[in-house]
């Protein structure tokens, strides 16, 4: 009986190696945090903060405050969590409670943050987020600049970071890259007025490689831990992290010429040698893996045949000698940089679409966990 529709292995070892590398790159005296959001891009966020914690990462970023409970009950008091969401209605004391640091990110969530300072006549520590050109969640400068020309409850305001995020960091050339370095030091400058020794951070995985004009206090890096290229262009300098094998439910050698899959949209000739796997486009296994998604056994390459369905897919194994009991569709050869050139698509969105269904296997230093 199939258990499982695959063993999704992750290498924590390389998680741990890629974390190293990033922070051995900083200016000194910059921190290097882990987005471990969405359960870590879905690699399993209890086990990735835990083995981050064993090299030395204290700092973690969630989204949402069901995220930080989580990892707030599993780690030890001295890690730092941060929650991109902010703070839920009437949810205040539970990050005093928990000591979470809520990243505010509109004026709305300030002033309701600062109500609840009030209540308690006491300024927790929070985060502030502006936005310096990717327009999306954060603080404007004409924002900021009220925020810090106020007088009502203004004492309550605590800030320990205050950040931004970039929007191109991918793209060293891109211009926006150096407006949103002016623009959040220009913020920086006004803030530390007030504030002399709140925190900075500005870069991401790629913004990490953009130099150390962009490192400032702490670099926030996601991808990289995973080992998506952050340079695109250029030579991965990151471990790979992921392996996905899905295993083989049947093989069948067609007898005539016969179409495969739903809509009957491809037809192989006689002889071909099929392969149905178990995984299909609930498990993770649709466009972000290509129209028409690539394995490997044993290191043939393979191409999967018609349309993919729910729970299966078809791959041609005409070249592979013998029966294999699994095709990698996710490996060294076939990785994440891979699969996002020739698909246009995200290695983000590869990680996050891999199925709840996949066994999870664990490799911390040669050892298997699962």
């Amino acid at each position: 009986m199939i258990s499982s529709t695959g063993v999704l292995t992750i290498d924590l070892t390389a998680i741990q190696s890629n974390w190293l590398y990033v922070s051995a790159l900083l200016r000194e005296g910059a921190e290097c945090a882990a987005a471990v959001k969405a359960n870590a891009y879905g690699v399993g966020a209890l086990e990735v903060t835990k083995a981050l914690y064993a090299v030395g990462c204290r700092y973690f970023y969630v989204v949402t405050l069901h995220e930080a409970v989580e990892l707030r009950n599993a780690l030890p008091s001295d890690v730092v969590l941060y929650v991109l969401g902010g703070v839920p209605d009437d949810m205040g004391d539970v990050f005093v409670d928990l000591n979470l640091i809520p990243v505010l990110y509109s004026r709305l969530a300030v002033e309701q943050w600062l109500s609840f300072c009030g209540l308690h006549e006491q300024a927790f520590p929070c985060a502030l987020k502006l936005n310096t050109g990717m327009t999306r969640l954060g603080l404007d400068t004409a924002e900021l600049d009220q925020l810090l020309e106020a007088t009502t409850n203004i004492s309550y305001l605590n800030p320990v970071l205050v950040m931004s995020h970039l929007a191109c960091a991918d793209e060293p050339e891109h211009p926006l890259n150096d407006e949103q370095l002016q623009r959040f030091s220009s913020a920086v400058i006004k803030i530390k007025v007030l504030y002399p020794k709140v925190k900075t951070s500005l870069a991401n995985s790629s913004g990490t490689f953009l130099g150390d004009a962009y490192h400032f206090d702490m670099v926030r890096i996601g991808a990289a831990l995973y080992g998506i290229n952050p340079q695109v262009g250029s030579a991965n300098p990151l471990s790979p992290v992921i392996n996905l094998k899905l295993p083989v439910l049947q093989i069948r050698t067609a007898e005539r010429r016969e179409s495969v899959g739903y809509g009957a949209t491809v037809s192989v000739a006689t002889g071909t040698r099929l392969a149905v796997i178990a995984g299909g486009y609930a498990d993770g296994i649709h466009r972000s893996l290509g129209l028409c998604p690539k394995g490997q056994f044993d290191g043939v390459d393979l191409n999967a045949v018609g349309r993919v369905s729910m729970d299966s897919c078809v791959f041609d194994i005409t070249g592979v000698e013998g029966d294999p009991d699994y095709i990698e569709v996710i490996n060294d050869a076939l990785s994440l940089d891979c699969l996002m050139s020739a698909n246009k698509t995200l290695g983000y969105e590869v990680l996050t679409s891999l199925g709840g269904r996949y066994r999870r296997r664990y490799i911390v230093a040669g050892a298997d966990n699962e």
